[in-house]
């Protein structure tokens, strides 16, 4: 910004390396120079796949930054700021705090603890089943929410690195875990299952769309026939040890910060929804409410022995058509609590 003018603009595209401020920095040219420099976090001070953003900066003569959060890194965090002042910069922090901090919730995570964000995503009936009952045996399953938390669900799939799921609804319900919202991506949505049996059947619609981009944990040995017939199907199979009876969730995430996913999404029935819960693994939760009773207790949001009473801290309402979502977090990724 430069008298009142936009003067440059730019965010990460992580393939084509540069950081924000230089995207910025290189759109303004010349026009930088005496600017103030508008960010949501901190300019990097150290050589990783980039070089560091406060030397561009000093070097294209921005006169002031304006940034709303400190880096997350605790071990970086503020050498940034430190740079800029020693070179006569005027840096002015905690603009729009609140808002920068949600936004960088899942790199925060992930560059602390290089394990991603976890948002549970579920969509229930008022009295919490998460399917309703069927009339018949032949009539297929219905949706519980409307075509406005569908469209929700599918902008939170395009917002997350992975989608994690159970071989229990990939068995009821044959979805394709995609992402339909019709944006751009910088990479496919990795569609990731738990399948300790490995009953996952290689017709079924997710492995038929499987292109690099279906991951599956099991506990069974790779050599099976089944194995083989899902990877010839063009299925990643890893093996995971068990933890009380169920794949170990925590090894799940440690993999999957590996392979640099910095979200994922949860979205699944009863027994993974609450042997997350239970693992401590969930950061965050999104629950879709329909104004519908289902009258019967067969498909319950949850079902676990041992799910800490953890109240939700940051609450927020939204409303999706003639649906509600009540979303609340469970850690704070930046340690502060």
């Amino acid at each position: 910004m430069r008298e009142g003018q936009i003067v440059g603009e730019g965010f990460h595209q992580y393939d084509l390396r540069d950081h924000a401020e230089v995207v910025a920095i290189k759109s303004a040219g010349e026009k930088a120079r005496g600017a103030t420099l508008y960010v949501n976090l901190e300019p990097c001070n150290h050589t990783g796949r980039t070089g560091p953003c406060t030397e561009a900066i000093i070097k294209a003569g921005v006169q002031r930054v304006v940034a709303s959060i400190d880096d997350p890194n605790p071990v970086v965090a503020g050498g940034g700021f430190g740079r800029l002042r020693a070179a006569g910069i005027e840096v002015f922090t905690g603009v729009l705090e609140e808002e920068a901090r949600r936004l960088n919730e899942p790199f925060a995570k992930w560059i602390r603890k290089k394990r991603p964000f976890v948002t549970l995503k579920s969509a229930m009936t008022l009295d919490g089943q998460l399917a309703l009952p069927q009339v018949s045996k032949r009539e297929s399953s219905t949706w519980i929410t409307s075509e406005e938390s569908r469209a929700e669900v599918h902008r939170m799939r395009h917002a997350s690195d992975a989608l994690l799921s159970g071989i229990g609804t990939i068995l009821a319900d044959d979805p394709l875990l995609t992402d339909r919202s019709g944006l751009l991506r910088r990479r496919r949505l990795l569609r990731v299952i738990l399948d300790s049996k490995l009953r996952l059947s290689p017709r079924a619609r997710i492995v038929k769309t499987a292109d690099d981009d279906l991951l599956v944990f099991t506990s069974e040995s790779l050599r099976s026939a089944q194995a083989r017939a899902l990877q010839k199907a063009g299925v990643e199979i890893v093996s995971k040890k068990k933890r009380a009876g169920r794949i170990d969730l925590h090894a799940v995430l440690k993999e999957l910060g590996k392979r640099d996913m910095l979200s994922v999404l949860l979205e699944a029935g009863s027994a993974l929804n609450g042997a997350a819960l239970a693992a401590d693994i969930v950061d965050r939760v999104f629950l879709f409410y329909a104004p519908k009773f289902a009258g019967e207790t067969h498909v319950p949001f949850a079902t676990a022995n041992n799910v800490k009473h953890t109240p939700l801290r940051s609450l927020n309402i939204h409303q999706f058509g003639p649906d509600f979502a009540v979303e609340g977090m469970l850690h704070d990724v930046y340690g502060n609590h």
